[in-house]
């Protein structure tokens, strides 16, 4: 059973759910947790699970779920996950602390995608999940809402340091989400009557004293001005020393972070740039958009006139360049595995070893003298062979490498001295990719090819 995954590349907004609760400690632990999936099974609507996993993968069923119990406890903890084999995906936690310590659980929900849940049905049916469910399992606090937003919020610290927030805890309403439960130690903190009276789409006190709180009928569009201001509105209320018009303007700020940016990026590192957008977090995801849509990569600078070459100084040219294409096998042999289209040695093969240094921050990760010392000389020659092989250009061997030139039409290009610019940091992968060069010495034997034709 392979089940879908909802973090890796191309993430986008899930509904988030976080609940901390309690189980009654003198229950059986199945009998226990009997509320708990019925309550799911009643109104898990179109996204039950179907996978159980404890130390292996099983179809959901209630027998699955003791098994995966027993297999993943330990002296006073267990646990499962809960997953789904098609769209939307599931990607659910259930902790439990056992006897002799503080019995807790922790449920941790997040569906994908974040627009299922447009529907105002759906999302009462899910509502009455966390209400059962909150009704049976004593709970200081849990909430619902879009992931992206909720880490723009900071949650669960908000802005607090770690000592501070272990201290403290949900003290007080430090956020309003799209669903919350407050506990009864927040509710008599803010006050019972100024908790039941929040101007919001469904304001509920449950029997043992929590309040059920929603701010809007759909979670999907959290971030429209109108769900906005509703919840711009309760945080003010239960809140009375916030300023409404400062929370509204929070709220707004959020939105336009996660608002949709068109890609504009830059034509000759387009490809790797929307493979460096599909690696960033999705709620940080339009932000790094904008960025690459106004970053410019610089001109590169490592050529020279084909006039203003410098000429071979080495004894045996046959040999150097049989150097060259053994450096370049280096780096075959380094990042075929990675990187199969290596093997090619295409010019899209520079896009994906750009896009795998960066993603693996190789600059940083691996010791600079084996990078000096091995990748440097690899990545060089590699790249000079690309270039000889899809340009026609050639070599022109030096006894030093940084000084080897690859001659394509009037200009000489100096292929390791690009490598040891690249090199240097995760920045400057992309500002010095492989890719621009190559498409600019593209360019440039194209343009000049044009020129001598007329």
């Amino acid at each position: 059973m392979k089940v879908l995954r909802i973090f890796g590349e191309r993430s986008e907004d899930t509904l988030w759910l976080s609940f901390k609760g309690a189980i009654d400690p003198r229950a059986a632990l199945e009998g226990g947790l009997e509320p708990l999936f019925h309550a799911l099974e009643e109104n898990a609507d179109g996204w039950m699970p179907d996978v159980v996993n404890g130390k292996r993968q099983r179809k959901y069923a209630r027998a699955t779920i003791r098994k995966a119990l027993e297999e993943r406890r330990d002296e006073n903890s267990t646990a499962l996950g809960l997953y789904r084999t098609s769209l939307p995906a599931l990607d659910m936690s259930l902790w439990l602390r056992l006897l002799p310590l503080p019995a807790e659980m922790d449920i941790t929900l997040y569906v994908k995608p974040l627009n299922f849940f447009a529907e105002a049905e759906r999302c009462r049916r899910f509502v009455e999940m966390v209400r059962a469910w909150a009704c049976h399992y004593p709970v200081s606090h849990a909430a619902a809402h879009g992931s992206d937003d909720t880490e723009l919020t900071g949650f669960p610290r908000f802005g607090r340091d770690r000592e501070t927030f272990h201290r403290n805890g949900f003290d007080k309403v430090y956020e309003v989400f799209w669903l919350n439960v407050f506990g009864p130690g927040l509710v008599e903190t803010v006050g019972r009557e100024r908790m039941l009276s929040t101007p919001a789409w469904r304001v509920e006190e449950l029997p043992n004293g929590c309040v059920l709180l929603v701010t809007w009928p759909t979670a999907a569009d959290f971030a429209s001005d109108e769900a906005r201001l509703a919840q711009a509105r309760a945080h003010a209320h239960l809140r009375p020393d916030l300023d409404f018009d400062t929370l509204l303007r929070t709220l707004r700020e959020r939105s336009a972070m996660l608002a949709p940016v068109e890609p504009r990026f830059h034509p000759d590192v387009a490809p790797l740039l929307s493979r460096v957008v599909d690696r960033t977090a999705s709620h940080q995801r339009q932000r790094r958009i904008a960025e690459l849509n106004a970053w410019q990569p610089p001109e590169p600078l490592e050529w020279l006139p084909a006039a203003a070459a410098l000429p071979p100084d080495v004894d045996r040219p046959e040999h150097a360049l049989e150097h060259y294409g053994t450096l370049a096998e280096h780096l075959v042999a380094l990042l075929h595995t990675q990187v199969p289209s290596v093997l090619a040695g295409s010019p899209e093969s520079l896009t994906d070893i750009d896009f795998y240094f960066w993603r693996e921050d190789f600059p940083k990760s691996r010791l600079r003298e084996n990078i000096e010392a091995y990748a440097l000389p690899a990545i060089g020659a590699y790249l000079g062979e690309v270039l000889v092989r899809h340009l026609g250009g050639q070599w022109i061997p030096r006894q030093k490498l940084e000084e080897t030139q690859v001659l394509v039409g009037h200009r000489a290009w100096l292929p390791f001295v690009r490598a040891r610019h690249y090199m240097r940091s995760c920045e400057t992968l992309l500002d010095y990719s492989l890719t621009l060069l190559y498409r600019v010495a593209e360019r440039h034997r194209t343009s000049q090819h044009g020129q001598g034709h007329g």
